[in-house]
């Protein structure tokens, strides 16, 4: 099973390369906030690995949570409002809200009471883990889920836009790939999650980052062979 979290993680720490590699030639502020959501994902991922070869550890779990459970879906749902908005006081707004949610969820996560018990299943959930409807347990579904939906609106919108145009063509495509890579990770990968079951869920963890990365790749083709020429 460690397989799977393992090449997710490598998937998204490629992802993120080429977003930064994007960043420092465009400087385009979203590219880098979704190459830092990336880096989260792959460190879940790690965490996720780790857990699932040798048994978890209340610090893999409390890496798991916080950096996929919940924070790395507002990075990405800020990056899209960013590439929408294109204004400076949506763009800092967005920063201020990124920076409180970030220490909110690692204030609330570290010191998180754990049932060590609940450490011994292949894949724990924070419902046994942190004990049902504590404030660890319930960040995803008052931080993350909302965040999903922004980020899947903004990016159908995004598709919704470019319809009907053979020159955005694969900018239309690469965005709906994206969409449906990320559905499959909140979807697919909380629900296996939340059952319990390792190894959907480290599949849906490889599977959704690689149809997000394909997106993005057929995203950015068009613009990048222009740019060669």
């Amino acid at each position: 099973m460690w397989v799977f979290p393992v090449t997710a993680a490598l998937v998204a720490a490629a992802f993120a390369a080429a977003l930064v590699r994007r960043y420092v030639g465009s400087r385009r502020p979203y590219e880098l906030i979704w190459a830092l959501a990336l880096l989260m994902y792959a460190g879940a991922s790690i965490a996720v690995a780790f857990g699932v070869a040798n048994g978890w550890t209340s610090g893999e779990f409390r890496v798991y949570w916080a950096l996929g459970a919940v924070l790395n879906v507002p990075f990405l749902a800020a990056g899209e409002l960013d590439l929408l908005a294109h204004r400076r006081g949506v763009r800092w707004t967005l920063y201020v809200l990124l920076a409180f949610l970030t220490a909110y969820t690692v204030a609330v996560v570290r010191t998180a009471e754990i049932h060590a018990a609940a450490l011994a299943e292949d894949l724990p959930s924070g419902k046994e883990v942190f004990g049902d409807g504590t404030a660890a347990h319930r960040l995803p579904q008052v931080v993350a889920i909302p965040a999903y939906l922004v980020l899947l609106g903004g990016t159908l919108w995004s598709a919704w836009r470019m319809r009907g145009r053979p020159e955005l063509r694969d900018r239309f495509w690469g965005t709906l790939l994206i969409a449906f890579g990320a559905t499959i990770i909140a979807g697919f990968g909380s629900a296996f999650a939340a059952l319990g079951y390792p190894v959907p869920f480290s599949i849906s963890l490889l599977v959704g980052i690689c149809v997000m990365f394909f997106g993005f790749l057929r995203a950015v083709r068009r613009r990048d062979r222009a740019a060669a020429n």
